[in-house]
């Protein structure tokens, strides 16, 4: 993955504060999208530029967008490592009450910005039809403040460490976490129990699922090994 300079002019940075504050002021998660996806720069994109897209206060909004890039197939390699540290880093923050903070080597990581805004287009209609099946307000207690966010945040950071899993060519790796992460995002965003305890129900099903290839794997290397040295004698 390419490393760009980090230098942002300063035209550019006060766009960037202002899209994100016209972001946040959109009435749905789609038009929030929307407007962060037309006004991402051409050429590559930094993490850091992302972040300023979305503002300060828009660190769910940073998550969805992240989680997003991987409900569609896209070659941008180390993309669930950078993504799901930063995902990570969010969860953490927010369980600490504090803003985002990227190390300089996450925040310097520089994407092609026509491969990530293609695949934001695609990836778009998971977040249209999961926004349709939201209620605003539904079991609300579930996103209120206190126990229940700090274990909202909590299933943010776990879905991040299992979006970084080293499980390559696996059917669903990444999409069974990024559903995760998108679902307790869009919950806490929308004050949505239901979305929210899907979300941590997706979490519990990839943790089943990668336990289930692990000891899969070690069966077949287990049955493997024994064949060799059966041929061998």
């Amino acid at each position: 993955m390419t490393v760009r300079p980090c230098g942002v002019d300063e035209a550019l940075q006060t766009r960037m504060e202002q899209v994100g504050r016209e972001a946040l002021l959109t009435d749905t998660l789609g038009a929030k999208l929307d407007v962060v996806i037309r006004s991402l720069p051409s050429g590559w994109v930094t993490l850091a530029e992302i972040r300023d897209l979305v503002g300060p206060d828009g660190l769910l909004l940073l998550t969805l967008f992240l989680a997003l890039l991987f409900m569609v197939p896209i070659q941008i390699p180390g993309l669930s490592v950078v993504f799901g540290g930063s995902i990570a880093l969010i969860g953490v923050c927010r369980f600490r009450g504090r803003t985002l903070w990227l190390p300089k080597s996450l925040a310097q990581r520089s994407l092609p910005a026509e491969k990530v805004r293609a695949a934001l287009n695609k990836s778009s209609y998971w977040l249209h039809r999961l926004e349709r099946v939201s209620r605003p307000h539904r079991l609300n207690g579930l996103a209120s403040a206190g126990l229940p966010d700090a274990v909202n945040n909590g299933g943010l950071v776990v879905g991040a460490l299992l979006l970084m899993a080293p499980i390559v060519l696996v059917p669903f790796s990444n999409t069974l976490p990024a559903l995760a992460i998108l679902l307790l995002a869009i919950g806490v965003l929308q004050r949505d129990g239901l979305c929210i305890l899907f979300g941590h129900f997706f979490n519990l099903v990839t943790i089943v699922y990668f336990t289930a290839l692990v000891i899969g794997g070690h069966a077949v290397f287990d049955e493997a090994f024994l064949h060799i040295m059966g041929a061998a004698e």
